[in-house]
């Protein structure tokens, strides 16, 4: 038998379940791109830690990393790793700024590194995922 339809579970596109574009602006963003803000952000926050504490940051750069953060996402929406990926966090009532919490919850799970690697079929983190955000393409 020969068929000439794509399965269910292979035509999926990811967003689509959140009312998301496949592609183009405000579709979910790809791992990579999330990857690379994420070292972004990480080594931002080692800077800043390394100048504050003058010296190897050690620890000090998990703190720095949350509160950069924490505070982006509740002010404009991304952190600086996103901005320079044209990526932003989608709150679940569009237009509206993520609430601190959604954001210190976000942020303290995204710090234990495995719920972002554990992704849904939307292309969500876990911690996106509890937080009912997603990161989307802003351009």
């Amino acid at each position: 038998m020969v068929r000439d339809e794509t399965p269910p579970s292979q035509g999926r596109v990811r967003g689509a379940a959140l009312g998301l574009p496949a592609t183009g602006p405000g579709s979910v963003a790809g791992f990579g791109a999330r990857a690379v803000a994420f070292v972004v952000d990480a080594l931002l926050a080692a800077v800043v830690a390394a100048a504050v504490v003058q010296g190897i940051p050690e620890n000090w750069s998990l703190l720095s990393f949350g509160l950069i953060t924490v505070v982006s996402l509740v002010l404009v929406g991304r952190t600086p790793g996103q901005a320079l990926l044209k990526l932003q966090l989608a709150h679940p009532r569009q237009g509206e700024r993520v609430a601190l919490w959604r954001a210190v919850v976000r942020t303290a799970l995204l710090m234990l590194l495995v719920p972002a690697l554990v992704v849904d079929g939307d292309g969500r983190g876990l911690h996106d995922r509890l937080t009912q955000t997603a990161v989307i393409r802003s351009v």
